[in-house]
């Protein structure tokens, strides 16, 4: 999964989205869920990556990282980041 999360942040890293129909159109895949919140598959569909995107600022914040099966268990639009 290391790999697969190396990957994605230096893709983000480079990425310029203005809007949410940037991130679609680089990661097709990718769930919009709200104004700001998406979700990504990362390394296939073992694993689930929400994120809330201020586009006017271009900043990623991960609010949550699991398994597909802990997915199931979340509502998107408000789980945070826990420690």
């Amino acid at each position: 999964m290391k790999a697969a999360l190396e990957a994605w942040f230096h893709e983000v890293r480079q990425a310029e989205w203005k809007e949410p129909a940037d991130v679609k159109a680089y990661y097709g895949n990718a769930s919009i869920v709200g104004a700001d919140r998406v979700v990504f598959n990362v390394k296939g569909i073992d694993y689930r990556l929400v994120t809330a995107i201020d586009y006017r600022r271009g900043i990623v914040f991960i609010k949550w990282l699991g398994s597909h099966t802990d997915y199931d268990k979340i509502d998107v639009r408000t789980v945070q980041y826990d420690h």
